[in-house]
């Protein structure tokens, strides 16, 4: 695995940390007015994205190549800007885009900074909710709620039969899929609210956290927050979550082996 040193942890976090602070005061200054709605698959179902999407990722890059001007940047709205350099920021400007359409506060920013194409450093920023999570190094994540900072930490040692379950198929599964997994579907007694799902997990709020058809902006940013917090994350057929996919994410190795069992029957869907 490719790590950072600890100064490089220290440079990429602090950028983050004050970026968090920077994309709040644009939000509230900036965008928290009306916006405009299109559809990015017209006919074929539907994927919103905001006039707000397109505004949140255009200050995102102009941060980073401000003070990274070398490295490469992979949005979800304006693609891949290319380099050499083996350092790539993954940009979701806004998570939870249909939440954000609707007023409901769980939507936020989301940025990675991969190395060598593993992401090392993330941020899961929630405007609404006045708190973002980061982690420092790989093995320390806080969440910052109203400028107090708190180390997270995962429910390490809770049991299969004391788990909180929370999941979202987002139409991919269908009901003759779903049916193959009625303990799974038994378990999911929790409610599925875009990134801040994954966030509570490292919490200790929730031990599980599954949910199909992410990209790699939906997961890359968590990834690092997620470990640093003692998760354990991967596809739902055990592969490395960096390719994205149907994702699984859990508070120990114990209850992710045990949920990918559960998961067998549908996890090449």
């Amino acid at each position: 695995m490719n790590l950072l040193n600890v100064k490089q942890y220290t440079i990429y976090s602090n950028f983050l940390n004050n970026l968090a602070k920077d994309l709040n005061k644009f939000y509230f200054l900036k965008l928290n007015k009306t916006f405009k709605v299109s559809n990015k698959i017209k006919g074929k179902g539907y994927d919103p994205v905001t006039t707000s999407d397109k505004a949140f990722e255009k200050f995102i890059r102009l941060k980073i190549n401000k003070q990274f001007p070398n490295h490469q940047i992979i949005g979800e709205e304006f693609g891949h800007k290319k380099s050499i350099s083996d350092y790539t920021w993954v940009i979701d400007p806004i998570d939870g885009t249909r939440s954000f359409v609707i007023g409901n506060p769980s939507w936020s920013n989301l940025i990675a900074l991969n190395f060598k194409g593993n992401p090392v450093v993330g941020l899961a920023n929630f405007p609404i909710l006045n708190k973002y999570y980061l982690n420092f190094d790989n093995k320390n994540s806080f969440v910052i709620e109203r400028g107090k900072k708190k180390k997270i930490s995962v429910s390490k040692n809770i049991s299969l039969n004391q788990i909180k379950v929370s999941g979202a198929f987002h139409g991919h599964l269908s009901f003759k899929q779903q049916i193959k997994i009625p303990k799974v579907l038994k378990l999911m007694q929790f409610p599925c609210t875009d990134a801040l799902s994954y966030s509570h997990l490292c919490e200790g709020k929730i031990d599980v956290v599954l949910q199909c058809t992410n990209k790699i902006w939906d997961i890359h940013p968590l990834m690092p927050i997620i470990k640093a917090a003692g998760g354990v994350v991967t596809t739902w057929d055990n592969k490395d979550a960096i390719n994205a996919g149907s994702i699984l994410v859990s508070a120990n190795q114990s209850i992710h082996n045990k949920m990918l069992k559960l998961l067998k029957p549908v996890s090449k869907y």
